[in-house]
């Protein structure tokens, strides 16, 4: 696994921040906007050009969006530990996924294209497959490509794709996670929305105003046992399983009684073959939004029963929100979790909403953690679980 996000650069920094309680939360710096002083974000600290000196690109005339630039670290550390060579691999696939992709090269020049034919050669990257594409041929995969954009959801539907196509038998490795970067573009969307805080994010909490927006991207290596056996590798954790389901409720709202999301999570423990009662720990989607909060913990609720709740966390305080990163941003934190018997604090939690009786996990706590359910939902009522076990 790798990943990057305003707490760090890879896992080895991430789980230092995680179990120190740093978040990454900040005002905005890269970018000249005029929300800089009015929200707070999760953003990485790095300049774009320290972002390619970094990959050691030197082309000036280069096509990598600050989305791509951030997967593209968090992809060769991932591959890097799982010792793989993607070059030589033709059977290794990559399932990508962004919602932002180049928006923030076009958001700077789209004035200027019509008249500038030196610039007309980013229009392409506004696209997220082409992202992908800058991404597979940076890194050398030859083997099946695709991209997802369900929103907030993408990478675990990404996850989940990866482990259908090595279930099938159509690949035996697979690169799979999101990348999103900050750009005025979403900054902009997210507070017409009026769901961006002024403060620092508060899942859970009654008085919650809403999301903190983050960058970053994460990336695991899926791996049939024959292969991994074959190489004679162990694995980290295990994707036990995933479901995805959609309440068509809204275009931007969860339904009220968290249908979708109560959907994704029981037929993600039916396809483990598990019962709900051996989570040790939930990875809430928890946006700290109104709706979200509502929905989310409703459905839980009806899933787990009132009062068999397991612990749960928003882990969003650290990083933001990090869009179609999020669900593998935490996916690679449950993996933590589960490596190194981790609960996270559920940050700035202060009040317990008034809908329901449920209180986040407080405190970091060193416990025997087994089994995880990570929940991502996306805008569009796009909603999906997994389930991560320990190895």
């Amino acid at each position: 696994m790798g990943i990057v996000s305003a707490i760090g650069m890879n896992v080895a920094e991430t789980l230092s921040a995680l179990k120190g309680n740093k978040h990454g939360i900040s005002r905005v710096e890269n970018i000249d906007t005029i929300l800089k002083d009015k929200i707070y974000v999760g953003e990485i600290k790095k300049s774009n050009q320290e972002l390619l000196d970094i990959l050691r690109i030197k082309d000036p005339s280069n096509n990598f969006s600050r989305t791509t630039m951030l997967g593209a670290i968090a992809i060769q550390e991932a591959v890097e530990q799982a010792e793989i060579d993607v070059k030589n691999e033709s059977s290794i696939g990559f399932i990508n996924s962004t919602t932002v992709g180049g928006m923030d090269i076009i958001e700077n020049y789209y004035f200027d294209f019509h008249d500038r034919e030196d610039l007309q050669h980013y229009i392409t990257i506004y696209d997220a497959g082409t992202n992908t594409n800058i991404l597979s041929e940076y890194l050398g995969i030859n083997g099946f490509v695709t991209t997802i954009s369900t929103a907030c959801s993408s990478a675990a539907n990404a996850i989940m794709l990866g482990a259908r196509m090595i279930e099938n038998g159509r690949l035996d490795k697979v690169i799979v996670g999101g990348m999103d970067a900050l750009c005025k573009f979403t900054m902009n969307g997210f507070n017409t929305l009026m769901i961006l805080s002024d403060t620092l994010n508060q899942p859970f909490d009654d008085n919650r105003k809403g999301l903190n927006l983050g960058e970053g991207a994460a990336y695991l290596v899926l791996e049939s046992e024959k292969s991994y056996k074959e190489r004679g590798k162990k694995p980290i954790a295990y994707l036990s399983g995933y479901a995805n389901a959609n309440d068509a409720f809204h275009q931007t709202a969860s339904s009220e009684n968290g249908e979708g999301a109560f959907l994704a999570m029981k037929n993600a423990f039916e396809l483990a073959k598990m019962s709900p009662s051996q989570v040790d720990y939930v990875n809430v989607h928890g946006t700290a939004t109104p709706n979200n909060d509502l929905s989310e913990g409703r459905a839980m609720i009806e899933l787990f029963g009132e009062g068999n709740i397991p612990k749960f966390s928003s882990t969003k305080p650290f990083t933001g929100h990090t869009l179609a990163a999020a669900a593998s941003v935490e996916a690679v934190f449950s993996v933590l979790s589960l490596k190194h018997g981790l609960i996270y604090p559920n940050l700035n939690f202060s009040t317990k909403m008034k809908e329901f009786d449920l209180v986040p996990q407080l405190e970091l706590e060193y416990a025997n953690v087994s089994t995880i359910l990570s929940n991502s939902f996306g805008f569009g009522g796009n909603c999906s679980s997994l389930i991560f076990e320990k190895a």
